[in-house]
């Protein structure tokens, strides 16, 4: 298998195969010698290391062969296809893992630089919840008419339904999966992610051949949080995957999002310790693109509630106002001793009032709210 190895993107593929992701000694080693260098060192001097032990097991020629029936393409650090903020995976760590991929496995028509520039990634529990589910696939889909690329993990849940929400209203979505390309995991989302292959991007750091384990479900999760602008969880208990996503999402310095749910689910325990710790709370698209589109952009205005007639009177008009009573009427001559004013000025803008339909004058010349006036 070693005759293979003629340049820098086989011995990637081939480092990939007896590796681990977020290997920080193997990623160290290639920064330093190449690609080609280490892997040939591993028949040699490195036999007895790691990688080495592993070389028995390696598959590149299968690798390479399910490469060319599944139309897999391999984008590596420098290509045009690479996302250039993955690099920054290289000075983080977490849940012991620590490096930039060697590379990428993916399928789809879409460029993945281009779409994972600007991407927002939805993620959150496998054991959702109706509420959750709806609203992942409506953030989802409004992002994605947007023209927001839609990262997410492909798993049961949050995450498939965002991917659908994409789908639906045929925008860009990429999967990023903890096994090969050639069998998708998990299968129960077989349909999806042969959707997600003709119109989207399948990405994987692992292989075709390789199948998932926990510490690559947690390699893929920094593969999400490094590809996109800010990560939104929707679901989630307080131990969960995507919680390990918003984590790498905080030491990219990422924006970080959450949606609130109900106090009383338990799909709600991460997105409300996310907002404890400094995410940032969202309700809908309009709020999530206020934060990860360029500075300026997408700014809201403050919420206010509906405006009031009352809303539009000047000073001297307000200070009147506020000095007539709702039930019990009051003599011009008294509410004008109660606002400070002169008492000619207070006639004048009671009698404007009462043209605004605010105040009303009774029986024996005494003011009061006009009834509906003011809500």
């Amino acid at each position: 298998m070693t005759g293979m190895v003629r340049d820098e993107r086989m011995a990637r593929m081939a480092l990939a195969s007896v590796s681990e992701p977020g290997d920080k000694a193997l990623a160290d080693l290639v920064a330093a010698e190449g690609a080609e260098a280490v892997w040939h060192s591993l028949w040699g001097p490195r036999r007895a290391s790691r990688w080495g032990r592993r070389l028995e097991s390696g598959r590149l020629r299968e690798i390479v062969l399910a490469m060319q029936q599944r139309h897999l393409r391999f984008i590596m650090p420098g290509d045009a296809e690479w996302p250039e903020q993955l690099d920054d995976l290289t000075h983080v760590k977490q849940d012991k893992v620590h490096a930039r991929p060697l590379g990428l496995w993916a399928a789809g028509p879409g460029h993945l630089a281009e779409w994972a520039n600007g991407s927002v990634a939805i993620v959150g529990t496998r054991m959702s919840t109706r509420y959750g589910e709806a609203l992942a696939a409506d953030l989802a889909a409004e992002l994605a008419t947007r023209r927001v690329t839609v990262v997410s993990g492909g798993a049961y849940g949050i995450d498939i339904c965002a991917h659908r929400g994409a789908l639906a209203v045929r925008g860009r979505t990429i999967a990023v999966l903890a096994s090969g390309l050639d069998e998708p995991y998990p299968r129960g989302n077989a349909r999806v992610f042969e959707a997600i292959r003709a119109n989207g991007i399948l990405l994987s750091e692992m292989p075709p051949g390789e199948r998932p384990s926990r510490p690559r479900f947690l390699g893929r999760n920094r593969v999400i949080a490094g590809l996109a602008v800010g990560s939104l969880m929707v679901e989630a208990r307080i131990r969960s995957g995507a919680q390990s996503t918003l984590g790498w999402a905080e030491k990219l310095s990422r924006i970080r999002m959450a949606v609130p749910g109900p106090i009383t689910s338990a799909q709600s325990e991460g997105p409300h310790f996310q907002l404890r710790t400094g995410a940032n709370l969202v309700t809908n698209v309009a709020e999530v693109m206020e934060l990860v589109a360029p500075m300026g952009q997408e700014t809201l205005q403050f919420p206010q509630g509906p405006r009031r007639v009352v809303d539009d009177l000047g000073d001297a008009l307000t200070e009147v106002f506020e000095a007539v009573p709702g039930s019990e009427g009051l003599s011009a001559d008294k509410i004008a001793a109660s606002c400070g004013r002169d008492l000619m000025s207070t006639l004048g803008a009671l009698g404007e009032l009462e043209e605004l339909g605010l105040v009303e004058e009774g029986h024996g010349a005494l003011w009061k709210l006009r009834s509906g006036s003011v809500g």
